[in-house]
């Protein structure tokens, strides 16, 4: 694949290792009974999810998530993954995270590197072979974190990974997944609230139409329409 198909022109491009991402069966068990049962309930008030039947529970998904917090680590999951749809998020992670101790815990619990500054191949190129395999992978379409109630301007990233996989893959049922997290303070403290939403899936196959580029932006701009939507829809 061409590096300007899924990566914006704007930025500049590193060669980069091949990256690969695993999950360790025991190690992914252990975390959601403790993120699950212990520490989110312990930390909590309240948490409140709506939306998880529009959970697709085949075919690959691509999570975009609004960003505000380091709790969206723990919350992602805890509103739509194994225990919810029997399936495990592969989360693209700023290399700043990715080390030390917690760097060992993420690389085992399927999360992969990406320099957000930039981008290399092999990160965006390991996107898109999950997606083609039928995965479940989170990208954060704002970037950072954004502690405000305001969805702020996406990234073209997701939808240029997302095309580039019915490139690849032309009968890959490919969905992009919005989903809205916020909380009712800007830092989350102790015993704070939380409110996940999750909106209807975007089908893929519908830009498909026109050009990359074109399909790229008017695909980016539907996924910020439904975040605004469930973000005003659902802030505490």
């Amino acid at each position: 694949m061409s590096q300007s198909t899924i990566v914006d022109e704007s930025l500049t491009i590193r060669k980069s290792p091949a990256v690969n991402s695993r999950i360790n069966p025991c190690l992914i068990r252990f975390c959601y009974f403790l993120g699950n049962y212990l520490v989110l309930p312990a930390f909590f008030g309240k948490i409140t999810v709506t939306g998880q039947e529009n959970i697709p529970l085949t075919g690959g998904v691509i999570l975009a998530p609004t960003h505000r917090s380091r709790w969206d680590a723990l919350i992602l999951p805890y509103a739509v993954g194994r225990l919810v749809s029997r399936r495990d998020l592969r989360f693209m992670v700023s290399a700043n995270e990715m080390k030390g101790v917690q760097g060992w815990f993420i690389r085992r619990l399927g999360g992969f590197p990406v320099n957000t500054d930039h981008p290399g191949m092999g990160s965006l190129v390991h996107s898109v072979e999950l997606l083609a395999a039928g995965e479940m992978v989170a990208i954060f379409p704002e970037g950072g974190i954004c502690r405000d109630r305001v969805v702020h301007p996406l990234k073209p990233g997701v939808a240029r990974i997302a095309l580039e996989v019915k490139t690849m893959k032309p009968d890959a049922d490919i969905k992009i997944l919005p989903v809205s997290i916020s909380y009712n303070q800007p830092y989350p403290g102790w015993g704070s609230e939380a409110t996940v939403n999750i909106g209807q899936g975007i089908n893929v196959l519908d830009y498909q139409q026109n050009s990359l580029k074109r399909e790229t932006v008017r695909l980016t701009k539907t996924l910020s329409d439904r975040l605004k939507l469930l973000h005003e829809d659902r802030s505490p």
